[in-house]
């Protein structure tokens, strides 16, 4: 409906306003219906959102950074991982070395973007895995409820509280140290906080209409997580991935750390922070420093970009 504007009239002395002191507002066809703003899906209003937070980003920005250099970065150095140069043993950075040498005289540049692929390997696979086993498993415990519920609850909490290095030095006993052991060994009870974190999810969606109504057409379980529940809950799972990928990264290097992950000749940046933490009060710095450096940088990129992701796919905190 037209607005009436008011022209510039002074009131007469009774009191009484004339009617034609309003007019009706000239308005151009079809301008009552025009859209003000575009119309935006759920993602694209989500990627408005998290573009406007600057240090989420930062993060994002980062991490594109570094697995591209995990590509390339060993393809652009002339030296070889494995190259060894006791000539060239513990040489600090320079032009011919960026980032130094070790104690055989192998590149430590070269190393740490080689030893990024495996990093960021088993914190991406890591997530991946707990992705698939927990949604799969918390959304049959959610949506089945009952006795189903109970019992796999009571799984959970035994996996939940079996102490970790434990279940990690039994597999490298059984199975021998290596990248498939770390991986097992990162994801035999992961998964168990995405289980729960679906398992939470379904329960507050599995009455909604269109779940109830694709019970009532005879959809199978597997079929309403899959079309019904899963879309209603990426956002949530989406964070908790990008927390769960730093976390398995450092678990990764902290197992290297120890000696229990990655054995030579490969690299991850635990072997490497592993083999320069002895030197480090000889002055050969490089050698812990750099793939320190990474480690707490991808961290940080993880979890700020968590962050941001939080803030855009939640709709309570979202704005218009």
């Amino acid at each position: 409906m037209s607005l009436p504007v008011r022209t510039e009239h002074k009131a007469p002395p009774g009191g009484h306003i004339p009617n034609e002191w309003f007019v009706p507002k000239k308005q151009e066809k079809g301008e009552s219906e025009s859209v003000v703003r575009p119309s935006l899906s759920y993602w694209q209003n989500a990627w408005r959102i998290l573009r406007k937070n600057k240090l989420a980003m930062t993060g994002l920005g980062i991490l594109i950074f570094l697995f591209i250099m995990a590509a390339l970065g060993p393809v652009l150095s002339p030296h070889s991982v494995t190259q060894q140069s006791l000539s060239q043993q513990n040489l600090p950075p320079s032009g011919e070395n960026w980032f130094g040498t070790d104690e055989l005289g192998r590149d430590v540049f070269t190393r740490t973007w080689y030893g990024a692929r495996i990093s960021l390997f088993v914190g991406v696979m890591a997530a991946l895995i707990d992705f698939a086993i927990g949604v799969v498993y918390g959304g049959i415990a959610g949506l089945k409820g009952g006795k189903t519920d109970h019992i796999m609850m009571r799984v959970i909490e035994v996996l939940h509280g079996l102490p970790y290095l434990l279940v990690v030095i039994l597999l490298m006993v059984l199975m021998g140290p290596g990248l498939g052991t770390i991986l097992v060994a990162l994801t035999v009870t992961g998964w168990v906080g995405m289980a729960r974190i679906v398992r939470g999810q379904v329960l507050k969606v599995k009455h909604d209409e269109h779940v109830l109504a694709s019970k009532t057409f005879g959809a199978d379980t597997m079929r309403i997580i899959r079309r019904n529940l899963l879309p209603n809950m990426m956002g949530t799972i989406i964070v908790q991935m990008t927390l769960t990928v730093p976390s398995a990264i450092f678990a990764e290097a902290f197992l290297s750390f120890l000696g229990l992950g990655i054995q030579a000749p490969f690299a991850s940046w635990g072997v490497m922070a592993n083999d320069g933490l002895p030197v480090i009060l000889s002055g050969h710095w490089w050698r812990l420093f750099f793939p320190a450096f990474f480690i707490s940088l991808t961290m940080f990129a993880f979890n700020v970009l968590g962050d941001g992701l939080q803030d855009a796919l939640d709709p309570k905190l979202r704005r218009s």
